[in-house]
């Protein structure tokens, strides 16, 4: 941890120091003469992650990480086609062999998008929008705690098959999709420790497909967004699954923050459908019955540092001993923007978990913004693990009180539109549950952080 934090001072004091340079800095697409039917930009990531007093079995109670992320995006529009492609590389070193690595870090040289799309403008009204998008893609909806690829993490979550999206005169949206979320490879530990370059695979043993409606404002400028995700997963020739067969209907009331101004948001799901009880070929299979919500408000300050504060509550299903499955399966979600970072600490996400808790955001400049949380931390079932961390007492001994979580994070541009520092520090206190459970580490408090760079081209 100690050298987590040398690195992390170092960075705020370089970003302190770096002058202010052009407003309109030097990109790969103005190198090119900026063609007016192109679209290209890529960035590249380095980050170090360090971590003591891990909450989860099996790992190494310290561990430190450093990771490499490049990506290149290119899209050209022939109107009314468009074809569009982009390359992934994320690598990890410095990890140890008990390191928590999996393909949340690891995807060399993989294109997770190679599509071919037409905008056919207003074919189905006046005013309307409508595009049809089909090929290897990424796609986030909604507020992404179903359907994202998250920034954060050093992977993307690819999706191959076919997309419509269509926009009314009025402004409400809706999105219909099918596709094969790509399996991420490799997935053996060595694999990953070496970094090795395999193509992600598709598979009809996976299927997703749903459709996504955003209104436009109606009550007191708030809008809603109902979603339907349906998700089918059978055993294929090389790989056991859980062969879940999961229906989630998702509905979401909300107002988007701005200055001055009070904020909100009511997002709830229903999950039900089946799922088999181990990973065995053989295996019973079980009735799901699964829910998850999100409420916030909030209120952002006008004056100098813009302060938003608002007060939030988090809540996820969890499984009792006997009955229906209850776990809500977050489906392709994303953890950053409720909870905490993912890397290396990848402790809480939305399921067996009540959570209330308060967040501060402040923006001291345009090149400044900073986030401090804190959440308490419950466990709906005590029989059942906890969120993501694998820490389970089957005799619910260890009460329902996991800890509390202290989030900080803190960017800044170094060099505006170019280069961007980012340090992020999670401590979770831990409470009796994380302390006493029978497979609990016996290490004390958890304390992550991170340290990245990002550069735009």
């Amino acid at each position: 941890m100690r050298r987590s934090l040398r690195i992390a001072a170092l960075t705020l004091a370089v970003g302190v120091a770096a002058p202010a340079v052009a407003e309109d800095p030097p990109t790969l697409y103005k190198v090119l003469g900026s063609p007016e039917n192109l679209k290209i930009a890529g960035s590249t990531r380095v980050r170090f992650e360090a971590l003591d007093g891990q909450a989860r079995p099996g790992f190494d109670n310290a561990s430190e990480l450093v990771s490499l992320r490049t990506t290149l995006f290119v899209e050209y529009d022939f109107n009314p086609i468009r074809i569009g492609g982009e390359i992934r590389d994320a690598r990890v070193y410095d990890s140890g062999p008990r390191t928590p690595i999996s393909t949340s870090e690891v995807n060399a040289v993989e294109p997770v998008q190679a599509y071919i799309a037409a905008d056919l403008g207003g074919v189905l009204g006046k005013g309307s929008t409508t595009s049809l998008q089909a090929g290897r893609m990424i796609i986030s909806l909604g507020s992404s705690r179903l359907v994202t690829s998250e920034e954060f993490r050093n992977t993307a979550n690819g999706y191959t098959g076919l997309r419509f999206d269509y926009k009314a005169r009025s402004g409400a949206t809706a999105t219909a999709f099918w596709v094969l979320p790509q399996t991420r490879l490799p997935s053996d530990r060595a694999g990953l420790a070496a970094n090795r370059v395999e193509l992600d695979r598709e598979s009809i043993d996976l299927v997703l497909w749903g459709a996504y409606v955003v209104t436009p404002k109606l009550v007191a400028g708030g809008k809603i967004d109902v979603g339907y995700f349906r998700l089918a997963e059978h055993d294929s020739r090389t790989l056991q699954t859980l062969d879940r067969n999961l229906h989630t209907i998702d509905l979401r009331f909300y107002r988007d923050p701005a200055p001055g101004k009070l904020d909100w948001e009511a997002e709830g799901a229903f999950q039900y459908g089946r799922i088999s009880s181990s990973l065995a070929a053989n295996a019973p299979t079980r009735p799901v019955a699964a829910t998850f919500y999100h409420l916030r408000i909030g209120h952002s300050f006008k004056g100098r540092w813009a302060p938003r504060l608002s007060i939030e509550y988090d809540y996820a299903s969890g499984t009792r001993s006997t009955g229906s499955f209850g776990r809500f399966d977050t489906l392709f979600g994303g953890r950053r923007a409720d909870f905490s970072p993912s890397g290396i600490y990848n402790e809480i996400n939305r399921t067996n978990i009540s959570s209330p808790g308060v967040r501060l955001e402040v923006t001291p400049t345009k090149r400044w913004d900073g986030m401090f949380e804190a959440r308490a931390l419950f466990v709906p079932e005590i029989t059942d693990v906890f969120a993501t961390t694998g820490v389970r007492d089957p005799l619910g001994r260890s009460g329902n009180y996991a800890g509390d979580q202290f989030d900080i994070r803190a960017r800044y541009w170094l060099i505006p539109k170019v280069l961007r520092g980012e340090v992020d520090f999670t401590y979770l206190r831990k409470g009796p549950f994380l302390r006493q459970a029978p497979n609990a580490p016996r290490n004390g408090d958890t304390r992550f952080a991170a340290v990245s760079l990002i550069a735009y081209f």
